[in-house]
């Protein structure tokens, strides 16, 4: 081939494959993350609590479905998103626990006492070790916990009325009678 054809061929060739790439990402929700752990247990973890001196680990949540939202003073999504844990722990469905992600514990305090404390109780994760274990990508996000310690479903982002009508509350009517004991 002459060297002038191929020297035109690439532009459209590289061109052709970019319309193709963005093509098959178009439609596609980019909040769906896949998650590795859904229908896996919930990683060992043992953390102290933001509100009192005890200890939370993955055992001695078993036994109850709950909600673990994880969030950060620092995080402005969860700031949109608070009205709705909010809501959602009002109505006492399930527990919600919140997973405080790499934040000081000064700044937690202030942000829920600015904005209110809708959880069960707060594990502190400081460095971030237990939201990579859960495979965070960023705060917010949540995760459905079954009562045998199973992780059911997780929503990358705010929660919203969307989300917890057709994804959150029906993966809850599935899963609450699972307690093995």
């Amino acid at each position: 081939m002459n060297k002038t054809i191929v020297k035109a061929l690439v532009p459209l060739v590289i061109f052709l494959s970019l319309v193709i790439l963005l093509y098959n990402g178009l439609g596609k929700d980019t909040r769906l993350l896949p998650s590795a752990l859904i229908d896996k247990p919930v990683p060992k973890f043992s953390l102290p609590s933001l509100l009192n001196d005890k200890i939370i680990d993955n055992n001695s949540l078993k036994g109850q479905m709950y909600l673990l939202n994880v969030w950060g003073s620092w995080c402005p999504n969860c700031r949109i998103e608070h009205p709705m844990v909010t809501e959602f722990a009002r109505q006492n469905i399930i527990p919600v626990y919140g997973l405080n992600y790499k934040d000081e514990d000064a700044d937690a305090k202030a942000w829920l006492n600015q904005f209110g404390n809708p959880y069960t109780d707060i594990l502190v994760d400081l460095d971030g070790r237990v939201g990579i274990d859960f495979g965070v990508y960023g705060a917010p996000e949540t995760f459905l916990i079954d009562g045998n310690g199973i992780i059911r479903h997780k929503i990358v982002g705010e929660l919203n009325p969307q989300n917890i009508q057709n994804e959150l509350l029906p993966m809850i009517d599935k899963y609450k009678n699972t307690i093995k004991n």
